[in-house]
């Protein structure tokens, strides 16, 4: 199932996107299925064959077009946990940079870096990404998998890891690199008003048969920048969550946002940082594609 937030007539509400079809407005058709993707997730278990049943051509309200839509989660349940270095070739290509936080140790990292990018930095698709927010005007981009996380849970191994996963969407993790340079915790750097694109979806795990294979681009100006393969990644998925969940719970919504590959505006010699007017789109299918412009 693909999960969307949308906007109409003010009233922002959850449904499923048939591609090429058009919205399903969940909650119009069943008041006891939440507005809200979060509560959706939380209550998935219960929910699941009631939204199945809604998953027809012949309950389409909209046409895209007709509707704005949202980042599917606005406002996620807690800050966006993510995951840095987690290509390798990136983490080379930052290693070489100017901007390296962590100079004099290891290009690719031996244990997961995470850190976090604050839940008031989520914009949707088509929303405007605000340089303005970045007075040191280094702003980046970074395509990256999205992980929802459907149940609560602690201590998982990674060959569970899979069974609390909800689904995926598409995040860019536009980062100011001097602000995140600067202030060596990366927060202040990656959390900037509008510096989290996010979507256009979140489908369902059952959506991709074999997420190894995954391929990610992204594009600014048309122009190809980034490409990686989910399997590249330094640390999987079940690393991830196991190595998460070992010290802290995740919860029903949680984000992670899961590293991205090489091809970062500071990887070029002289670094090409965004500036407005341009265009940064992150595919990733069966997803879609997230598309925003600089200003």
């Amino acid at each position: 199932m693909r999960f969307i937030s949308f906007e109409k007539n003010k009233d922002i509400k959850v449904g499923l996107e048939l591609l090429g079809q058009g919205i399903i407005d969940l909650n119009h058709l069943d008041s006891t299925i939440p507005n809200n993707l979060n509560d959706i997730i939380k209550n998935f278990s219960s929910l699941e064959s009631k939204i199945k049943t809604l998953n027809s051509p012949s309950n389409i309200h909209y046409k895209v077009n007709e509707v704005r839509i949202l980042a599917p989660i606005p406002v996620p349940v807690r800050d966006i946990i993510c995951v840095g270095k987690n290509y390798a070739e990136h983490a080379k290509e930052v290693q070489r940079s100017s901007f390296n936080t962590l100079q004099g140790k290891q290009a690719v990292p031996t244990k997961p870096i995470i850190f976090n990018k604050a839940t008031t930095s989520v914009i949707g698709p088509n929303d405007k990404i605000e340089i303005k927010n970045d007075e040191t005007k280094t702003t980046d981009y970074e395509g990256e998998l999205g992980v929802i996380i459907g149940k609560r849970a602690k201590n998982i191994s990674k060959a569970n890891a899979f069974d609390i996963i909800f689904g995926y969407t598409i995040i860019n993790d536009v980062t100011a690199r001097e602000l995140q340079n600067n202030h060596k915790q990366w927060f202040i750097g990656k959390s900037p008003d509008t510096y989290c694109p996010m979507g256009p979806a979140v489908i369902t795990k059952d959506e991709i048969n074999n997420i190894d294979e995954v391929k990610l681009q992204t594009f600014v100006n048309e122009e190809e920048r980034q490409v990686g393969i989910v399997k590249d990644m330094v640390f999987t998925i079940p690393v991830l969550i196991e190595t998460l969940t070992k010290s802290m719970t995740l919860v029903e919504g949680d984000i992670i946002a899961t590293g991205t590959p090489a091809g970062v505006g500071i990887g070029f010699d002289p670094p090409k940082f965004l500036k407005p007017g341009d265009k940064v789109k992150v595919s990733i299918e069966p997803i879609g594609t997230l598309e925003n412009e600089v200003i």
